[in-house]
């Protein structure tokens, strides 16, 4: 199982951190071992001093492919969650000063986390979500606001990467990441539906 996660897919959180906004889409991958999911306790990592959610819609790979076309791509994907790419902020800064790989800020163990798997059917086109800081939103988004759709980034990975069964693809984040400490509560919402609660510990 891979975790594929894009980046600067929204123009507004391409702005708010200073980055350009891409021309096509901005890839990374998160192992395995980064995956908390469900009840699962997620714990501040004791490394970085300035942790950040980044709340973001998750592709479900129903299907295995490669070289997929754009108009065959959503054949690949059957379920979609709401889930947080968590980022060490202050590692990440120091790693691009220094012009080094990010996966120390972005791939560590435990970094990704999931809520509840919905069928992708019952939606309609565009896909609103939203995550909650101790019961206060500070971030909305819906997949229409997205530069690049599911579909172009499903067949852009498989330029690239081959897709399998179970693989996940965390879409990008839009505006309004910021930071949480021990003790604050996560809540991500999927059309109003709450998917997960987790509380940083």
């Amino acid at each position: 199982m891979k975790i594929f996660c894009i980046g600067r897919n929204y123009v507004e959180h391409a702005k708010e951190l200073g980055n350009a906004v891409p021309e096509e889409p901005v890839v990374f991958i998160k192992p395995k071992s980064a995956l908390t999911q469900g009840n699962a306790t997620f714990y501040y990592p004791q490394f970085s001093n300035e942790l950040h959610y980044e709340a973001e819609l998750v592709l479900h790979i129903c299907k295995n492919g490669r070289y997929i076309p754009v108009k065959h791509a959503s054949k690949y994907y059957n379920q979609i969650t709401v889930g947080v790419d968590f980022t060490a902020r202050d590692i990440q800064k120091q790693l691009k000063e220094q012009g080094l790989p990010w996966e120390k800020a972005k791939a560590w163990d435990g970094s990704a986390f999931v809520g509840k798997w919905q069928d992708i059917s019952k939606y309609k086109t565009s896909i609103n979500f939203s995550l909650n800081l101790n019961g206060t939103q500070v971030q909305n988004g819906k997949s229409d606001d997205m530069i690049f759709s599911f579909d172009k980034i499903v067949a852009n990975i498989s330029e690239y990467f081959s897709l399998n069964i179970g693989d996940m693809i965390f879409t990008g984040t839009p505006a309004g990441v910021g930071e949480c400490v021990v003790q604050d509560v996560l809540e991500g919402f999927l059309e109003g539906e709450k998917v997960f609660q987790v509380e940083v510990k």
